[in-house]
């Protein structure tokens, strides 16, 4: 049972949400992404600090939070005052996919986020180093049954989308590949272009210089049709049928926000 006191002290608490409400922001803010610096949650949250920073006239920082397939940045805005003044570039992986993977998670990712906005969607991007022979979907399906459980592909942590997507590639076209999980996408860039990987299934974000450099080799997108950016680039569907996978990042923030600091 709640002593008086106990009720007071939730009063002034709401009272004190309330408050801060009505002059959001009045303080600095800050933006937790769940993968490394240069990965495209990273890329996604630069501009929106910047700008918001501008808007606001409040500090606005980046916070990079790696580690259990971005479940360490989504902890910790889950478990965040709901102020507003803590968010989240949401992805795929640590807002959906971690909580079908983590039997013991610390939370709800239904009931423990606010959703403010999409951000942006995006297709992935089968991308191999030039060393590997094969330059077609087909090809590279032929190399892996050809050489069963030797291929690896790389991810930026277990539950990824990168990860997943591998996983239906193999699934869909009967292959066995080894998954190869990293901090965050230059750490497998970096192994992708020497070789110490065969293939990533991701986003554009760091793999991106390297393919319009010629070092790194494109050879179709994740989505069921072609990408107008890329009209000479397949797609997976056209060699694996039923075969379509898009990212989407969303921005977030603590479950029990008002409603006026949300709009804002």
């Amino acid at each position: 049972m709640f002593s008086l006191r106990s009720v007071a002290v939730v009063f002034s608490v709401l009272a004190s949400v309330a408050v801060n409400a009505a002059d959001f922001p009045a303080k600095p803010l800050r933006i937790l992404t769940p993968f490394s610096a240069g990965s495209i949650t990273d890329q996604l949250a630069r501009p929106l600090s910047t700008r918001l920073s501008e808007a606001w006239g409040q500090p606005v920082v980046v916070d990079n939070r790696t580690g259990a397939g971005g479940g360490i940045a989504a902890e910790i805005v889950a478990k965040a005052t709901p102020d507003g003044y803590t968010m989240l570039v949401g992805a795929t992986g640590p807002t959906v996919v971690n909580s079908i993977l983590v039997k013991h998670q610390a939370f709800d990712p239904q009931r423990a986020f606010a959703p403010i906005t999409l951000t942006a969607t995006n297709n992935l991007l089968m991308t191999v180093p030039n060393s590997l022979p094969a330059k077609t979907v087909r090809e590279f399906i032929e190399l892996a049954r050809a050489k069963p459980g030797q291929l690896r592909f790389g991810s930026p942590g277990i539950g990824s989308s990168p990860h997943l997507t591998g996983e239906l590639l193999k699934s869909l076209a009967g292959i066995d590949m080894v998954h190869v999980p990293y901090k965050g996408s230059p750490q497998y860039t970096i192994n992708l272009l020497a070789g110490r990987i065969d293939v990533v299934i991701a986003s554009a974000g760091a793999l991106l210089p390297h393919i319009r450099s010629g070092r790194l080799r494109l050879i179709a997108v994740s989505t069921a049709q072609r990408d107008p950016a890329y009209p000479d680039v397949p797609a997976i569907n056209e060699t694996v049928p039923g075969f379509d996978v898009f990212g989407w990042f969303g921005l977030l923030t603590t479950a029990g926000t008002p409603a006026s600091v949300m709009k804002k």
